[in-house]
């Protein structure tokens, strides 16, 4: 505890923090500096999609560390081109930017949707359309789009030229539209909203109406991207591609990275009008590299979706037993848990206590992302511990 009392001392106070300092990671493991261990259901809140430690992407950052770390976009670098390739033959995707993370990476498709519009209807056509509730990242573009006012009321004023419809609302969306909307961005699922599911119909409905009225559509799957959902991308559940598609999190397996990926259609850009010192260097393109060509395998994709499947059943098994569970939702391994009661927070705090670590997005909802390479037998453990969990708080 004596670090953790030091804190206050050096670090900025941003996080409510759990009081436990982990030390080492293992698969799905983490252990603490005392030794205590934990299955860990965070995976740094949905990105060490591989577990903790994992051999390939261990060998693959002390092989490139010994090679090239940086060396600025100034240069081509072979891994940065080889990432790029993979993300467009796996997806909708034509070309990409490369920076550090999913806020940098939202900035970045914002600029690109806002200059798409400025060169084929000048610069009045400037406004965003995103959704309440939606989170897409802490700067000053992406924290605007971000739908809830929560994240923004210190902060104003805000980036203009934007403005706010009810998620799964194609009515509501419509009369938002008109002749200045440039781009909407929208979450497939929404993460930090609560595990809010897109509907078909509407995802469908919002495409017809980017292609009527020439409007860029940007998915952040900075959350639901990289196998998370048990598809390799969330939009291939709904048969619907964006032209922008922003990712990071499991991009990296825990190492900093994120893109903005495009079709031909919204590649726009031309040398500075978008840049990052940091992004697409050679160490995190080549971890990049190996996280991709593990999670796009058919198999495991498929297991994704099987391990996914049983958590839900188990999950449902509960809310069975306890009537203080609303809903469990989510697909894949994002999965969320909607209380009827106000103790999300109590629940995660008394799983910790007993070895298992867990989230909450609010009051009343826990979010569930393990690593993708979680196993029934981890699961069924999770779910024995969230049983004497929901015994001990209910």
């Amino acid at each position: 505890m004596k670090k953790i009392n030091e804190s206050s001392k050096y670090l900025m106070n941003t996080y409510s923090r759990n009081p436990i300092e982990l030390v080492k990671g293992e698969g799905i493991k983490v252990f603490d500096n005392e030794g205590k261990e934990y299955l860990d259901f965070v995976a740094g809140i949905a990105v060490n999609c591989l577990g903790h430690a994992h051999p390939k992407i261990v060998s693959t950052i002390v092989s490139q560390a010994n090679k090239l770390m940086h060396c600025s976009n100034l240069y081509w670098n072979e891994n940065q081109i080889d990432l790029a390739n993979i993300l467009c033959e796996k997806s909708f995707g034509d070309c990409v930017f490369f920076c550090n993370s999913g806020a940098e990476a939202n900035e970045g498709a914002l600029k690109l949707s806002r200059k798409y519009s400025y060169l084929k209807y000048g610069e009045k056509r400037n406004e965003v359309i995103a959704a309440h509730n939606s989170f897409h990242g802490r700067t000053y573009g992406a924290l605007t789009a971000t739908g809830q006012e929560k994240y923004q009321k210190y902060f104003k004023p805000l980036v203009g030229g934007f403005k706010y419809v009810n998620y799964n609302d194609i009515d509501d969306l419509k009369n938002a539209i008109n002749d200045s909307t440039c781009a909407i961005i929208l979450e497939v699922i929404q993460g930090e909203g609560g595990i809010n599911e897109a509907d078909q119909t509407y995802l469908t409905e919002v495409r017809k109406l980017c292609d009527e009225y020439d409007i860029l559509l940007i998915f952040d799957e900075v959350q639901t991207g990289i196998a998370r959902t048990g598809k390799l991308f969330a939009y291939e559940h709904y048969g619907v591609e964006p032209d922008i598609m922003t990712l990071a999190k499991g991009l990296g397996g825990g190492f900093p990275i994120g893109a903005v990926v495009a079709n031909k259609k919204a590649n726009v850009f031309s040398p500075g009008d978008h840049a990052s010192t940091f992004g697409g260097n050679p160490l995190a393109c080549a971890v990049g590299k190996t996280v991709m060509n593990i999670v796009s395998e058919d198999s495991f994709l498929e297991n994704v979706q099987i391990q996914g499947n049983y958590f839900k059943s188990e999950l449902l098994r509960l809310k069975e037993k306890y009537h203080c569970i609303e809903k469990i939702k989510g697909k894949g391994l994002m999965i969320g848990c909607e209380l009827n009661v106000d103790k999300a927070y109590n629940v995660v705090q008394v799983a910790l206590e007993k070895g298992l670590l867990i989230n909450a997005v609010s009051n009343n909802i826990l979010r569930f992302v393990p690593p993708l390479i979680v196993t029934k037998k981890d699961i069924s453990v999770a779910v024995d511990i969230l049983d004497e969990t929901f015994q001990e708080v209910y």
